[in-house]
């Protein structure tokens, strides 16, 4: 039998992933079989799982937790925003075309029902607990008869709840006795306890507080999770990326452009495990300053930004910074930096085709209806030219390795590939090369690149060894640091929260 349990929130951002994520680990050390599970989830952060389907990046995160291979059954619907209350909707890893808002919510909910129970299913064959995650807040009372992401599915899986609350956000005791207040009866039986999270201060002067809010709702406070600014762990909303506090000041500096439409950023993560690195976040408006590389990327809409790039004057300094720094394009990034995107059916944007920043001798089209979504793998060739040629050239031949998730394609004129393909679709329908090379500026469709260290070092060394700094090899501080922030935010729950409690609700139905 599966036991399943679930993570609800009073609103966005109060926590339920990171929740998820360090009880799965809590069990997954006890010896269980563990699985995250979220129905339904809004993101444009994503990651690519060994079926070559989408899934939100904290169920990726959340099934390394549990060490185990993240699944598209781990979030069966993704709903990726696009423009105008339209998303594109993901099932089962796989797009289904896009959707306005009313169309998904009222003639597609029961199709979205059936892919989540059959994920479901499948999930409890293969494993002792199942931790859910649900979706914004469950006291969305004009949508409940729509809702599939958490009272619904805490019945359909017969699991007890707890409710995460953020206290940094202000009104915490309100927004918790609310969301117990607006449930009707049959709801309100799913919900069993209380969480707190990012509680910075005295713990005392918060007790009155907790009894009242027990008297109140008739259920515990599992305890207070403290604010802890040393863990490190992906985001999966870009609003953080506006609160994030990147560290400053540190002797590299890489900038990284703020696209409007701004998707898979968290392949910036590996950097801020680097103790010498600093990110600066460079909005579309904002002056470049002094750094040392750029990054431009991935975005849900090229041309879209492309256009914001343009306009804002943006692009102007990108090309100038190129003559001296390096220029790094990702997924989007990549069809940016070259010279033209082609989109005659307007299928990226009211823009259609649209010059790029002309910085690679390369050529973008939309003209594919179906997303190229795929894990691959790739060789550093002997091939590279410019300043990729002299920044990888002692890992010529070695691998790497990252995922794909793009709806254009791309043409090599006179730049040179940087990635010679062994698994995926890079650039072309032949799937042979990826990514591009030129100058001062290097592209890829490789999510995930510089997650790589034999990547990232090389890259990093050779921004080293220019500014007169001591190289560095060694372990991989991402992967390391990842791992001992995943164990550490377990040890944080287990040491501030009645795991007992946790263990009946889990375990006794």
């Amino acid at each position: 039998m599966t036991n399943c349990i679930m993570v609800q929130g009073t609103s966005s951002n109060a926590g339920k992933s990171m929740l998820v994520a360090a009880l799965c680990r809590i069990y997954k050390n006890r010896g269980y079989k563990v699985a995250p599970f979220k129905s339904q989830n809004m993101s444009l952060n994503s990651y690519t799982t060994k079926e070559n389907g989408e899934i939100g990046i904290a169920q990726m995160l959340q099934a390394e937790a549990a060490m185990t291979e993240p699944s598209v059954h781990m979030n069966p619907i993704l709903l990726k925003p696009k423009e105008e209350f339209t998303s594109n909707v993901i099932i089962h890893g796989k797009s289904i075309g896009d959707m306005n808002f009313y169309d998904y919510q009222h003639k597609y909910h029961d199709k979205a029902l059936e892919a989540i129970k059959e994920s479901l299913d499948i999930l409890k064959e293969k494993y002792d607990i199942i931790i859910i995650e649900g979706a914004g807040s469950p006291a969305e009372i004009n949508m409940r008869k729509e809702d599939i992401a958490n009272m619904e599915i805490a019945h359909l899986a017969d699991a007890n709840v707890i409710l995460i609350a953020d206290i940094e956000m202000g009104g915490v005791f309100a927004s918790i006795a609310g969301t117990y207040v607006l449930l009707d009866d049959y709801d309100r039986s799913r919900l069993k306890a209380t969480v707190i999270n990012k509680f910075r201060g005295n713990l005392d002067i918060l007790k009155p507080g907790l009894d009242r809010i027990e008297e109140i709702t008739g259920a515990p406070v599992l305890g207070v999770l403290p604010y802890d600014e040393t863990l490190k762990l992906p985001e999966e909303d870009s609003a953080s990326l506006t609160t994030h506090d990147f560290a400053k000041d540190k002797d590299i500096t890489i900038g990284v452009i703020r696209l409007p439409k701004i998707a898979n950023f968290t392949d910036i993560d590996p950097f801020e495990y680097e103790d010498d690195v600093s990110l600066k976040m460079i909005g579309i408006n904002d002056d470049i300053g002094e750094v040392d590389a750029i990054l431009i990327p991935g975005t849900r809409n090229s041309t879209e930004d492309m256009f914001a790039l343009r306009e804002s004057g943006l692009a102007d300094q990108i090309i100038e910074k190129s003559k001296d720094i390096p220029i790094v394009g990702i997924c989007g990034g990549l069809q940016i930096l070259g010279n033209i995107i082609h989109d005659e059916n307007k299928q990226e944007s009211k823009h259609g085709t649209i010059k790029g920043l002309g910085l690679l001798d390369i050529e973008s089209q939309f003209s594919r209806s179906d997303k190229i979504v795929t894990q691959s793998s790739a060789i550093i060739p002997d091939t590279l030219n410019g300043l990729a040629g002299e920044i990888f050239k002692d890992i010529v031949g070695e691998s790497v390795t990252g995922y794909e998730i793009h709806e254009g394609t791309t043409t090599l004129l006179n730049s040179k590939a940087l990635l010679n393909i062994k698994k995926g679709q890079g650039n072309n329908d032949d799937g042979m090369i990826d990514g591009a090379c030129n100058n001062n500026v290097f592209a890829t469709y490789f999510h995930g690149i510089f997650h790589n260290y034999n990547f990232r070092r090389e890259f990093l060394n050779y921004i080293r060894t220019k500014k007169g700094l001591e190289t560095k090899y060694g372990e991989d501080p991402y992967e390391t640091q990842k791992d001992y922030s995943l164990n550490k935010l377990a040890e944080i729950v287990e040491e501030n929260l009645d795991m007992g409690v946790i263990d009946e609700l889990l375990f006794s139905k």
